[in-house]
Order: structure tokens, then sequence, then C-alpha cells
């Protein structure tokens, strides 16, 4: 599903479901930051951190601990990129080398409605009209979890290249409904305050990508070099 989304350059690795088995062992010094949390959380931690190992083995890249930085940003082996993404019965990661991308974001949420009163606290004004549009148009899409699995996407590839917060009020998305319907189609970021520098420019603008499967809204984000 996510690789769908992204350019052939990236390599991704997604799991489906939960069968109980035990998710591929954590390295020490990953278990020390989750031993007190709840199971559930233990163990997304770790299959996320297994799909990124098997996707740096993909790369020719010798598998190592994943160990969140600032802000909980993954830390990647020197010359990669890339983004991970759980929700109930899915995990996926994402890695590229740095020479192909800048930067990249991935997420993915169940596709059914937020819950009561986040709707207005992730989206602008003009976000909601244009939802509203969609809604009307394409009734059986959860518009309002794609905008904020969009959000999610857009902050994923943008806090790599800045080291920064960026406000869901920051980033005003359009969504673009592709040929196929509502089962995949694009959406742009438009930034709201300076956009990071790539290659000597300045971003005003991410694009990115997504899809409705299996009950799952996956969206991704990429920023090319120049």
């Amino acid at each position: 599903m996510i690789e769908e989304l992204l350019p052939a350059s990236v390599v991704s690795v997604e799991v489906h479901g939960d069968d109980g088995s035990e998710p591929a062992p954590l390295y020490p010094q990953e278990a020390a930051i989750v031993a007190r949390a709840v199971v559930k959380r233990r163990r997304e931690f770790a299959v996320v951190r297994a799909c990124a190992r098997r996707a740096m083995e993909k790369l020719g890249v010798p598998p190592q601990a994943v160990l969140p930085g600032e802000r909980g940003a993954p830390g990647w082996p020197a010359g990669l990129v890339g983004s991970m993404t759980h929700c109930e019965g899915y995990g996926a990661a994402a890695l590229v080398r740095e020479t192909d991308l800048a930067s990249l974001g991935i997420d993915a949420e169940p596709h059914e409605p937020l819950p009561a009163g986040v709707l207005e606290a992730v989206a602008l004004p003009g976000e909601q009209e244009r939802l509203s549009l969609l809604t009307a148009r394409h009734p059986g899409v959860h518009w309002e979890r794609l905008l904020f699995s969009a959000k999610e996407s857009v902050y994923k590839a943008w806090f790599p290249l800045t080291g920064k917060w960026l406000d869901f009020s920051e980033a005003d998305i359009e969504i673009a409904v592709g040929p196929e319907g509502t089962r995949h189609g694009r959406f742009q970021a438009e930034l709201l305050v300076p956009g990071p520098v790539v290659d000597g420019r300045r971003l005003g603008a991410f694009d990115g990508r997504w899809t409705i499967q299996r009950g799952l809204v996956a969206t991704s984000v990429t920023v090319p070099h120049a």
C-alpha cells in the first residue's frame, strides 16, 4: 500500500494485521525506551522497527537500532532518510538514500471519522470548506481523516529539514481526487511559514499522494533535490 505512493528509489516494508506473534527483538537501547510502556505501545514500537531493519537490508545497509531523537523523530543510519508509521493492525517503514531524496514522510490511519472536535483543531477554515465539497461529491470517504494523515506526513517530511515544529495551522492542504476516483489521489501542502531550504532553494510547498485501501488511509510526502 505504501509502496504505491512512493518513487522507485524508496524501499518500503509494511505489515498488515496482528496475528499475536512476537515481532523481531528490539536492540537493548530500544528496549530500554519502552520498558515501562504498555504492551500495545511496545508492540507497535517493535513492529515498525522490524520493518525499518528489513528496509535497511534491502538497501544493503546493516540493520541497526532506530532510536527516537528530538520530538520523537527516528534517527537513521548515515546516508539514509526515512519515515515510519503505525496504527491499529498496520505498521510500515520507508527508507531512501539521501542522495535520491531530501526527505520523506509517510502516515497511515484507520479510514474512520476523526474524534469529535479534532477537525476544528487541525483544519483551517479554507480546508474545512474544501472538505465539505469533497464530502458532498464523494460521501463514502472520510476526508477529514485523510486531511489529518496528510498533515502528519507533511510534518514528518518537514522536521528533518528544519528541526522545527510545524503546527497544523501552518500548512494549507488541498486534496485532489485522481482518475481512479476515491481510491488514489494527490495533495499539495502550501507552507504558511518560511519553508526549508533544499539545495539552495526555499520551498513553499510539499507535494503528496494518498490512497484508501483495506480500511486504511495512507499518505506520503517526498521532497526531491533540486
